[in-house]
């Protein structure tokens, strides 16, 4: 059973989220739904959706800690379509409480974040067995810009973004650079004709400045809360 907590509820001036609430193997689990419609183009290293490409809509959904189906992106694609999800979107996953989310902006750049931090560590950590998880460990983010990236712009910008999760995390006192299952999602308009396409995503151009700032934000919120 799946359902749809109405109404979506504002982040940003962009992002607007629906929560929605189903019930699997009798665990009530919520999930987060962007429907961004169409006009986007979004760079992701999400399970289903990844990639550079054309998408309208973002799920992020909490799954039960030690989750153990071996289709993950068949099963996102089930839940977005129970919730009548229209065309290709992008499908996040976590064991975290996706209630808890935070949301920031920065003068047009918008981040979401999700985060449970029970599994972290450093990303060069020697080699050998992970530990066994004992609470929830993924970040999840989901940022916007109203503008038009090239595609090495958009790659970059998932570079800044996860530069911008390290320091929130380092500011909210973790000492850590992220989880070994983390996930990011950035959108960016569409380029129409004569439209400029902007060709850098770095912490210091004009976007990827804003879009670090928001995304420290969102990630710092969500670790505190964590």
């Amino acid at each position: 059973m799946t359902a749809v907590v109405p109404p979506s509820r504002p982040v940003t001036a962009l992002i607007s989220v629906q929560r929605i609430t189903r019930v699997e193997d009798g665990e009530r689990l919520n999930a987060l739904l962007w429907r961004a419609g169409s006009g986007w183009r979004m760079v992701s290293s999400a399970v289903l959706g990844g990639g550079i490409a054309e998408r309208a809509w973002v799920l992020n959904a909490q799954v039960s800690h030690g989750y153990r189906r071996t289709d993950p992106a068949r099963h996102l694609a089930e839940l977005a379509r129970t919730v009548g999800a229209q065309g290709s979107g992008v499908g996040l996953m976590t064991a975290a409480d996706v209630t808890r989310y935070t949301g920031a902006h920065d003068m047009g750049a918008e981040a979401v974040a999700t985060a449970g931090l029970g599994v972290r560590g450093w990303a060069a950590a020697p080699d050998g067995p992970l530990p066994r998880p004992t609470a929830p460990g993924t970040i999840n983010i989901l940022a916007a810009l109203p503008v038009a990236l090239s595609d090495a712009a958009l790659v970059n910008a998932v570079s800044t973004a996860t530069e911008a999760k390290v320091q929130a995390l380092l500011d909210a006192g973790y000492d850590c650079s992220g989880t070994p299952t983390d996930a990011v999602c950035v959108a960016a308009r569409t380029p129409r004709p004569g439209e400029e396409v902007h060709a850098f995503g770095g912490p210091r151009s004009l976007w990827g400045a804003r879009l670090a700032r928001a995304v420290h934000a969102a990630v710092r919120a969500a670790a505190e809360e964590a």
